[in-house]
């Protein structure tokens, strides 16, 4: 009779020596835009919910959204260019990167609900989280229990009705992402494996 092998889903996680010590200053193109920033990263293409996104920036003209990431069609895209709130900008190094996470007000998990998305362990939630700035995500199931400062709602449709609560938390303390980023380092999350092994 087979044994079952002990098994455990390992999530993303992230590397403390780009998140700890004190925000870099931004980039003079990000420095430029207004606050308060609401910034999405990762590739612009089909799991991202241009309609929602839309919706959130004509709902909330106030707030300046900004998409980063690489775009390999870039029509998919092109409602949202007439939005004067909705910035694109290409890909980044990973210090530019830190620097843009670490100075935003607001962070965006703004996915459509698909196969895809609703299976993946999406490494940006645990980067936005890192750089201490509230997320705002459609509910999927990789997404939950994370940390409660991640507001999770139906669908990007409902983003901008969570944007008061979202800025009212503001960015954490240097004590709460400390203690986030060890809980969900890369070191933690091979012991995670280890562990498994030794079990």
């Amino acid at each position: 009779m087979k044994t079952k092998s002990p098994a455990a889903v390992v999530p993303n996680g992230v590397e403390p020596a780009e998140w700890l010590g004190p925000a870099p200053a931004p980039p003079a193109w990000f420095a430029g835009i207004p606050g308060p920033r609401a910034v999405y990263v990762g590739t612009l293409d089909s799991r991202l919910d241009v309609p929602g996104i839309a919706d959130l920036a004509l709902r909330r003209p106030d707030m300046q959204v900004v998409l980063m990431g690489p775009l390999p069609d870039p029509a998919y895209v092109d409602r949202l260019r007439a939005l004067p709130n909705v910035h694109l900008h290409p890909s980044v190094a990973r210090a530019e990167l830190v620097a843009v996470l670490r100075n935003s007000e607001l962070c965006l998990l703004a996915h459509r609900r698909t196969s895809l998305t609703e299976a993946m362990s999406p490494l940006k939630i645990y980067e936005y989280l890192a750089a201490g700035v509230p997320v705002i995500s459609i509910d999927l199931a990789p997404v939950r229990g994370i940390d409660e400062r991640v507001l999770l709602v139906d669908s990007v449709a409902e983003f901008a009705d969570a944007v008061p609560t979202a800025l009212a938390m503001g960015r954490a303390d240097d004590a709460a992402r400390a203690s986030f980023i060890a809980a969900n380092s890369w070191a933690a999350r091979h012991e995670q494996v280890f562990a498994l092994a030794r079990s």
